[in-house]
């Protein structure tokens, strides 16, 4: 570039402060021209003449979608830097066809996710949550504890892990460190892929038949929609867990509310259908269900490693260097 190249921000107010604190801003200021008061939410209005004049455009939670009008209004970018996750609902398929490079921190985000579901993992087959209720409201002379033979634990156990996704393969990784039978279902992982990865390669239904616990790590997808629904919910065994970082969708909540008000099978959610849950619902009054608010992606101080990853990206794409964050415009439809 013969001129110094200019960044505009698009992004929620919340998340540029969270993720962008004033020494990331600074950095950026190094790499590039910004004006780091205008995180833009609408590409209208003032927007317009920074689009004109942008090189990249950083993006995050809270942006509006960037579509041919937003092309034609920035006629000189080159590159779509996205300080969050997925990139489905914020880049149009023409960005891709355009030339522009698009890069996400999805990789970043994918961490806590993994972290929480291991946690979770761990937890879960604890049955903590249920027993910390019980612990807390026992009566005199009621079991507080732990009873023999109750088969808690994560040790021994057989986890199936739906979907190789970055999240799922970071949670594959993990559970190296642990005693446990791994299964991965994934029609796009070979069986040697599936081998290499530390973890045997079986169908839909095999998966829930064997499994102590599952744990969903796939996209939402037409073919994916209630992956998990009332007839594999009934292939798990007595005492399954089942845990959902992914997306609500791939669990029929019916089927699931249904299965686990019997007591036969436990469950622990950070994503739901719908989300959120309505007030009231049954899944919230089940002692042997927690459902948390979506919060397993990166939070509060997690989130400054989105904005490094970004700065990173930015200063890559000005130096002419390839991007680690780059999406293949032929993985858009398969991304979650």
């Amino acid at each position: 570039m013969s001129r110094r190249p200019a960044a505009v921000f698009a992004l929620a107010p919340w998340a540029f402060a969270d993720v962008f604190p004033p020494d990331l801003v600074a950095r950026l200021r190094q790499l590039v021209d910004l004006d780091p008061a205008t995180p833009f939410t609408s590409f209208d209005g003032p927007a317009a003449a920074a689009l004109a004049r942008a090189d990249v455009l950083i993006t995050g939670w809270g942006s509006p979608r960037v579509d041919a009008d937003v092309l034609a209004a920035a006629p000189g970018l080159g590159a779509i830097v996205h300080a969050a996750g997925t990139v489905k609902a914020t880049v149009h398929p023409v960005v891709f066809e355009r030339g522009v490079i698009v890069s996400s921190a999805a990789e970043v985000n994918a961490v806590p996710v993994a972290d929480y579901t291991l946690a979770m993992l761990v937890l879960g087959t604890k049955r903590a949550f249920g027993r910390a209720r019980r612990y807390a409201t026992a009566a005199e002379g009621d079991p507080r504890d732990w009873l023999t033979g109750d088969g808690t634990g994560l040790h021994d156990c057989a986890v199936g892990v739906v979907g190789a996704s970055r999240i799922g393969r970071l949670v594959l990784r993990r559970l190296q460190s642990f005693d446990v039978e791994v299964l991965l279902h994934d029609p796009h992982v070979t069986r040697a892929e599936a081998a290499h990865l530390g973890a045997e390669s079986v169908g839909m239904d095999e998966l829930c038949r064997r499994s102590d616990v599952v744990t969903v790590h796939a996209p939402a997808l037409p073919e994916t929609r209630h992956l998990l629904d009332a007839r594999r919910l009934d292939l798990l065994p007595d005492g399954a867990l089942v845990i959902n970082t992914a997306r609500g969708s791939l669990i029929d909540t019916e089927a699931l509310t249904r299965a686990c008000a019997t007591g036969r099978i436990s469950a622990i959610l950070d994503v739901t259908e719908p989300e959120p849950l309505p007030p009231g619902h049954p899944l919230f009054a089940l002692p042997n269900v927690l459902i948390t608010p979506h919060l397993a992606g990166a939070q509060g101080r997690e989130l400054r490693r989105i904005g490094e990853f970004a700065v990173a990206e930015v200063g890559r794409f000005v130096q002419g260097r390839p991007l680690l964050g780059r999406v293949a415009p032929e993985r858009l439809p398969y991304i979650a």
